[in-house]
């Protein structure tokens, strides 16, 4: 094993194409329709309940089923201004859809994501259509949002609906957070993130600064001198360490680095070992895992310290990763890295086992080659950026049910609370849920 084996190019041109294409196509008319007349569209629906954005689902499908897509995307996007990315991304199987009703019936939901997906994306591919919304009267009042992930764009189009100027502010040359750097190019292929985007900036009032890093180029204290109120929807910017040696090594780096330079490049100039292993049990690492394959490694190898019930990827991802030629290995804990000349040559794992609720090592001891090695064990919220004034609760923001921080004129939402499920569709509802909050402060108006 040489340098060589972390290469690009590993590929043919339409091999490329057909790897990082859609990974599931969306619906066509016909089938959607046809779809659409599977709904009971229940009164009081379990689909709604347990939508964290509270669509209302029969609603909009009901709409889908009258050929009404504008109608049906209106009903989705009042509740979830990201419901596009949340119909790609979110995992329906075990929220609305594990919910439908006709799961009792016939063992098959309703294709709930997909018909949203459907009716979002058709709002959005007719240019000529009137805009869904539009904004209050101006109030005077200017917001500062950091962080343009999920959050905070849900929370600056709440904002400027209300008739708020909304500063967004962004460390990335692009707005999105995760949805543009940090899912699968497979999930979000032909640039939706942006385009979505394009659509919630097209209501107005919100002025994105992008490059500009809290702790680095503001402070709280400034953003609070220039703004009537600022929304705090950082992240979790932080990657956790393997707790071992980390030699710097071509080929030893983190799964989100990985996954953002795939989403910002073209796939065939992305070095990829041939020997992968990832380590992790999430989303982020079937998608590094996945992706990995896909650009041409010959084995890939996802490890986690704990059984399969323990990894926090759904069953669906888990199924998705496996019937894509990714070999998962439980009851695994890293040991150290081994290298050679300045080459990563793969890693020493200890075989671990519960005891007493307790995880423990067997005393067995294995070792995987690979030339690439991907950490995926999770993120961590970086307390810097915002200071010590923000108080914190098991390592992320402390809010109230409104989103308040510590500090006065101060809210905060999506990862970086504390409290969540690190869910996009989640994020997206703490973004909208703080943007009543702080209209309700800065106005005395009610919520809504």
């Amino acid at each position: 094993m040489d340098l060589a084996d972390l290469q690009s190019g590993r590929l043919t041109p339409p091999d490329y194409a057909q790897n990082f294409a859609d990974a599931h196509p969306p619906l066509q008319r016909t089938q959607a329709l046809i779809e659409a007349e599977r709904c009971y569209y229940c009164y009081a629906a379990p689909c709604q309940t347990a939508c964290p954005t509270g669509i209302d689902i029969p609603a909009f499908i009901q709409r889908v089923a009258q050929d009404n897509v504008r109608g049906a995307a209106e009903a989705i996007l009042t509740a979830n201004p990201l419901g596009g990315m949340c119909a790609r991304v979110c995992p329906t199987e075990v929220l609305c859809e594990q919910a439908c009703v006709r799961n009792t019936h016939e063992s098959k939901p309703v294709e709930i994501g997909l018909l949203q997906r459907y009716a979002v994306e058709g709002h959005f591919a007719n240019p000529g259509a009137k805009p869904l919304f539009e904004r209050a009267a101006p109030t005077g009042r200017r917001i500062a949002v950091v962080g343009a992930g999920p959050a905070g764009l849900a929370a600056a189009h709440g904002l400027a609906r209300r008739g708020h100027e909304v500063v967004l502010f962004d460390a990335n040359a692009k707005l999105g957070g995760l949805n543009e750097y940090g899912l699968a190019t497979y999930k979000v292929a032909g640039g939706f993130a942006q385009r979505e985007i394009d659509w919630l900036l097209s209501i107005g009032g919100i002025t994105p600064k992008l490059n500009w890093r809290l702790g680095r180029d503001m402070t709280l204290d400034s953003l609070l001198a220039e703004h009537d109120a600022v929304f705090l929807g950082l992240g979790l910017a932080g990657v956790n360490a393997l707790g071992i040696v980390e030699p710097e090594l071509p080929g030893l780096r983190n799964a989100v680095d990985f996954i953002a330079e795939l989403r910002q490049s073209a796939p065939e100039i992305v070095p990829v070992g041939r020997r992968v292993v990832v380590i992790g049990g999430g989303m982020t690492a079937v998608d590094a895992a996945v992706q990995a394959r896909l650009l041409g490694a010959e084995q890939v190898t996802m490890v986690y310290r704990r059984g399969p019930d323990g990894l926090s990827a759904s069953t669906h991802e888990q199924h998705w990763a496996q019937t894509r030629g990714v070999t998962l290995r439980c009851w695994a804990r890293p040991l150290g890295v081994e290298a050679g000349g300045g080459v990563l040559r793969g890693m020493r794992f200890a075989a671990t086992r519960l005891d007493g609720g307790h995880l423990v090592d067997t005393g067995e001891q294995f070792f995987i080659e690979a030339d690439m090695v991907l950490r995926a064990i999770g993120q961590t919220y970086v307390a810097e950026s915002a200071g010590p004034a923000v108080e914190l609760q098991g390592g992320r923001i402390r809010t109230d049910a409104d989103f308040r921080t510590s500090v006065p004129r101060v809210w905060a939402g999506g990862d970086c609370r504390f409290g969540g499920r690190d869910l996009t569709v989640e994020a997206v509802e703490h973004g909208k849920r703080a943007a009543e909050s702080i209209h309700a402060a800065l106005t005395g108006v009610a919520h809504g």
